[in-house]
């Protein structure tokens, strides 16, 4: 939802009538995973994708049709499907995509967990055997419902899904299908060290949708005007800047400055911590070193072994831009693997 949201909220200040698809459902080489979404107006405007470009037109004329009968409707192009030979998706993959009016309540509800980064999830019957009830919702978070309807085993599903953290379809006991879709805070980056590399990979960071933070004591390395991109700038040293944050397994925490009076505080604070990825600039040399002093710390070899180091994937990066890159691609690989 995040990729539309903007889009949308300037429509909705034009007064546009507005539909929404959703791929629910993908096999083989379909380009676009469950839960991609497109949104759209009457007049014309598109906004995200389902399919990389391969059945846009054609999805977007059900939208609107969706409009117009004021209900959803689950569409499916694969390659054995004419329709979808005509439009386009001659690439091996099938998709099961469902075009609706766009629900504001619902809409205004996602809008604000996202806004305030909590979870959620949104329920959704895509099918029904009797074909009743198409389209009906329910949000819910960990607590219980937030909006729509009061259905208990849409919210015990919904609820569920939420727990494992992933979208997914599910199948009822009577035969509804429902699309799930969860919705989880931002990833964090926290970046110790102001330094150049830092600074291009906030950029980076923010592209992919991560919260960013950045940590230096130096003022001149940890400066708001180096960093006005930056989402929380902490002039503070380690010890005392982790303690205004939360570090867990949605995390990611780089250490960029070289020095160990800054490094190895940093790390003294996350090595026991749930964050999914720990990394530490340096050459292997640099890094030979970072372990011995934490062993003599008395961390043990499978605590330290938590560290990526030297940071980042062997790209042949060699500026401080391809630094940051071969970074947040180790970041990105360690979060998906």
């Amino acid at each position: 939802m995040r990729e539309v949201i903007e889009d949308i909220n300037r429509w909705q200040t034009e007064n546009a009538t507005i539909g929404l698809a959703t791929v629910v459902q993908t096999w083989g080489s379909a380009p676009r995973k469950a839960g991609g979404k497109m949104a759209i107006t009457t007049t014309g405007e598109i906004s995200g994708s389902v399919s990389g470009g391969c059945v846009e037109g054609a999805v977007y004329e059900e939208a609107v049709a969706a409009i117009s009968a004021g209900h959803g409707k689950l569409l499916y192009f694969g390659v054995a499907d004419e329709t979808a030979w005509e439009v386009g998706l001659a690439c091996g993959g099938n998709i099961r995509i469902f075009v609706e009016p766009l629900d504001l309540d619902i809409y205004a509800t996602i809008q604000s967990l996202l806004q305030e980064d909590k979870a959620g999830a949104l329920a959704t019957i895509i099918a029904t055997p009797t074909d009743t009830d198409i389209g009906q919702k329910v949000v819910v978070n960990s607590t219980g419902r937030l909006i729509g309807t009061d259905n208990p085993e849409m919210i015990t599903a919904a609820q569920t899904a939420l727990k494992s953290g992933k979208s997914q379809r599910v199948e009822l006991d009577n035969g509804t299908e429902l699309f799930i879709e969860v919705y989880l805070p931002a990833p964090q980056l926290i970046m110790v060290g102001g330094v150049h590399i830092a600074v291009a990979l906030t950029d980076i960071a923010k592209l992919l949708g991560y919260r960013t933070v950045v940590i230096d004591p130096r003022r001149a390395f940890g400066s708001e005007t180096r960093f006005t991109h930056v989402d929380q700038l902490l002039q503070l040293w380690p010890e005392k800047a982790f303690a205004e944050l939360t570090v867990n397994e949605n995390t990611a925490v780089a250490l960029l400055t070289h020095d160990p009076k800054i490094d190895d505080p940093a790390l003294t604070q996350v090595l026991d911590s749930t964050a999914f990825y720990i990394g530490a600039l340096g050459s292997r040399k640099t890094h030979a070193k970072r372990v011995k002093r934490l062993q003599e710390a008395g961390y043990s070899d499978e605590t330290i072994d938590k560290i990526f180091g030297p940071i980042g994937l062997k790209i042949g990066a060699q500026t401080p831009e391809e630094i940051a890159l071969s970074v947040m691609a180790q970041i990105l690989q360690a979060r998906r693997m």
